[in-house]
């Protein structure tokens, strides 16, 4: 495992002139900073500005904010990949203000309440490794804490959750076992994700570190080992699929049940 120096990765970023002089914060995010990566993971870094800059090496990836972008500057040091992407401090503000208390009562779909990236930005604000900035992160942190985000990340894993289970009760009903396996499978990775988003531990966009995820999180409701032989389908016999598919659905309606929104 690559142990992050905050000195030796901020000299590196400056050398290349990747830090501006209105640079309010940088961190690492990603496997990196929550030590799941391997020898091959990219290094991933934002940086948050005041201003927006933009250089002949970044390139731009649309966002619905204003402006409608960040910018994104990728190089090599070594055998690793890192990728720079840039933020403007008031595009944290916009994002945190879709997540409101005020717009989670007012009933706005918690599907369409932040882009994917979006999400993961706001998730990486507890999980990333901070190399500069340690006060804007605990202005943004206390700030995260008093919006709905938690709440409105579980209300769209459930959703989706429930959607699911009435889709698998309904296929297995008429006989069509294959599409309800589907159909579980997808309830039981929804129901997971609300389930470790109770606990703080966000990140459903990149649902390949779940099994990190939860045991990070340890969830009471769910042991990690009778997660994973669902998870991996143990006890699925394809000649008889019920029986896997029935203990899915009770398990991701009990979680339903457990998870508490607000």
């Amino acid at each position: 495992m690559h142990e992050i120096d905050t000195a030796d990765w901020l000299r590196l970023l400056r050398e290349r002139e990747l830090i501006p002089e209105d640079c309010l914060a940088v961190s690492v995010v990603g496997s990196v900073a929550r030590g799941w990566h391997n020898d091959q993971s990219d290094f991933d870094i934002y940086v948050v500005t005041s201003n927006e800059a933009e250089s002949a090496g970044q390139s731009s990836i649309a966002m619905p904010l204003n402006p409608p972008r960040v910018r994104t500057e990728m190089f090599y040091a070594g055998d690793r990949r890192w990728e720079v992407t840039y933020w403007l401090d008031s595009q944290y503000e916009q994002m945190l203000a879709k997540v409101s208390w005020d717009a989670f009562n007012r009933g706005v779909a918690p599907v369409r309440v932040l882009a994917p990236r979006e999400e993961l930005a706001l998730s990486r604000l507890e999980s990333c490794v901070v190399l500069h900035g340690a006060e804007w992160f605990e202005d943004r942190r206390a700030h995260l804490a008093r919006t709905a985000f938690r709440a409105f990340l579980i209300s769209r894993s459930l959703g989706a959750a429930d959607d699911c289970v009435e889709d698998a009760l309904g296929q297995m009903e008429s006989g069509n076992l294959e599409s309800a396996t589907l159909s579980a499978r997808a309830a039981l990775g929804f129901a997971v994700d609300a389930l470790l988003e109770g606990q703080g531990e966000f990140g459903s966009q990149s649902p390949k570190w779940r099994p990190q995820r939860f045991r990070a999180a340890c969830p009471p409701a769910l042991s990690f080992e009778d997660y994973w032989a669902l998870e991996t389908m143990r006890g699925y016999d394809p000649e008889d699929p019920r029986p896997w598919i029935t203990e899915v659905l009770t398990i991701c309606q009990e979680i339903s049940m457990r998870v508490e929104v607000a």
